[in-house]
């Protein structure tokens, strides 16, 4: 192989950000590391425990000291580093509904020391959109509001604390995933907003981010023809480098959302993606999340290096995309050697944060329960970003604190079964997330309301509609927001 072989490849993995399977590094990231490779991405099924982590970021410096440790990790429903247990860390819109950015910093602050204790220097977050569509199916309780100027300012907020803490933050979904009624997971999403109606709702929050000094922004796999009325963000120069770099002033480093997502693969491949969004003005391929293996990231790493070859992809831009990359390496060595952790005694923030949250509506006279309860949660389907092994609800934490509280878990199919009987005369707590969303779930708790109407209705998820004549908003579903609904419940 010639030099000029070997640096085309070595480019070409120093964009690279992919994700493996198992709780240590397998030998091809390894090898890949010493070959160039810039940075990989954890999941959940990469966490155990923190000192799991720590061992298995040490394992991957012991092959490049300077490498890219990323990881998807939002302090709310969608969570890597809890996602076993749930996050001990209220959520971005809990955040939101208590509207103090001075919270907000010191609970990213804290999650910024775990994420550095355990050797993570880059972290997918914060989510900057601004959910303005109540009914987005992958956005919701992520978002800190529907109002752009609190979602900037708590979004600065949140830059700031994680950075201080030497992890480099990255704000996400640009220019905005939250009024979308498609998951780009799935399929794309169309953003219809007039360039005026972006200036004044999507960009807000991603401007505060730039001035707070965010390293990092990561692209949404969104059509957004006020822009670009043919290509995805992702893969759109107009957005990319026009929008974002040019007219924003953003000088830092760009990462695609999961490369491999329906939204971009169907249309594009994997290969096709990967490298028109290097030439649209990315910097960095996250991928991994579904195709968590070398031979994903060999078909990429390849793909590159022949269109570079090809006349397709400019090598100066491989090279300006891996400079930047470096770039940001740097800055994460530089940032973690003077952060200095602050950790206060006490209520964790995290819990303080859920517990100022909570929103009681109607008949709080109802509370305290008078005796244990009987709860009924009721599932949703899932989105892809927070994943099926992340527990959420109320029962357990209520079991703690009223020992013979009884609960059952219902899906939509499951909800013609006579879930009130077990109630037997005690306290009825109805669980749900986003119930304004899903007719089943609406006519399930119709159902028991019209049967009990002293039942308590606890909403996990973003409260568009207030049912009950005691109502609990928790504004997410991590643990933390659970664990402040049932001291509410319980009187503690």
């Amino acid at each position: 192989m010639s030099e000029t072989s070997r640096d085309l490849l070595r480019l070409a993995g120093a964009v690279l950000q992919p994700g493996f399977e198992g709780k240590l590094p397998p030998t091809w990231v390894r090898r890949w590391l010493g070959e160039g490779l810039g940075g990989v991405a954890l999941f959940g099924r990469n966490f155990a425990n923190p000192a799991q982590v720590a061992e298995l970021t040490a394992a991957l410096r012991a092959e490049r000291p300077d490498v890219i440790v990323a990881v998807d990790e939002e302090a709310g429903d969608v969570t890597r580093f809890e996602t076993w247990q749930g996050s001990s860390r209220p959520g971005n819109l809990a955040l939101g509904a208590v509207d103090d950015v001075t919270l907000t910093e010191a609970v990213a602050r804290d999650l910024g020391h775990d994420l550095a204790e355990a050797g993570i220097t880059l972290d997918y977050a914060p989510d900057a959109d601004v959910n303005n569509n109540p009914d987005n199916p992958v956005i919701g309780v992520r978002a800190f509001g529907a109002d752009p100027d609190l979602v900037a300012r708590h979004t600065a907020a949140w830059i700031t604390g994680l950075q201080s803490a030497g992890v480099a933050a990255c704000a996400k979904h640009f220019p905005g995933h939250g009024d979308t009624s498609v998951d780009s997971h799935v399929d794309v999403p169309r953003i219809g907003s007039t360039r005026a109606e972006l200036d004044e709702t999507e960009l807000p929050p991603f401007r505060a981010a730039i001035a707070a000094g965010v390293q990092a922004v990561m692209t949404g796999h969104l059509l957004v023809p006020a822009v670009d009325p043919r290509r995805p963000a992702t893969l759109s120069r107009r957005v990319l480098t026009d929008l974002l770099r040019d007219e924003l002033g953003f000088a830092g480093t760009i990462i695609t959302d999961g490369i491999e997502m329906r939204a971009l693969r169907t249309r594009y491949g994997l290969e096709g993606a990967a490298v028109q969004a290097l030439a649209a003005g990315v910097d960095a391929i996250c991928v991994g999340g579904d195709h968590a293996d070398e031979a994903t990231a060999a078909r990429l790493r390849d793909a590159i290096v022949a269109a570079v070859a090809a006349g397709e992809l400019p090598e100066e831009r491989l090279a300006e995309a891996a400079k930047r990359v470096e770039q940001l390496a740097a800055w994460t060595a530089q940032a973690r050697a003077v952060a200095v952790p602050d950790r206060a005694g006490g209520v964790p923030v995290g819990l303080a944060g859920a517990r100022r949250a909570v929103r009681v509506t109607g008949a709080a006279s109802a509370l305290p329960l008078a005796a244990a309860p009987h709860v009924v949660e009721f599932e949703p389907p899932r989105n892809f970003a927070i994943g099926p092994e992340t527990p959420w609800g109320v029962a357990m934490q209520l079991a703690a604190l009223l020992p013979g509280t009884t609960a059952v878990r219902l899906a939509a199919e499951e909800v013609a079964t006579d879930f009130l009987s077990a109630a037997d005369g005690r306290p009825l707590v109805l669980v749900v997330r986003d119930v304004h969303r899903y007719e089943w779930m609406a006519g399930a708790v119709a159902t028991a309301l019209a049967a009990r109407p002293d039942a308590i209705v606890v909403e996990m998820g973003v409260p568009a509609s207030v049912v009950g004549a005691t109502h609990v908003a928790t504004y997410g579903a991590t643990r933390a927001n659970g664990e402040a609904a049932a001291e509410v419940l319980a009187g503690r």
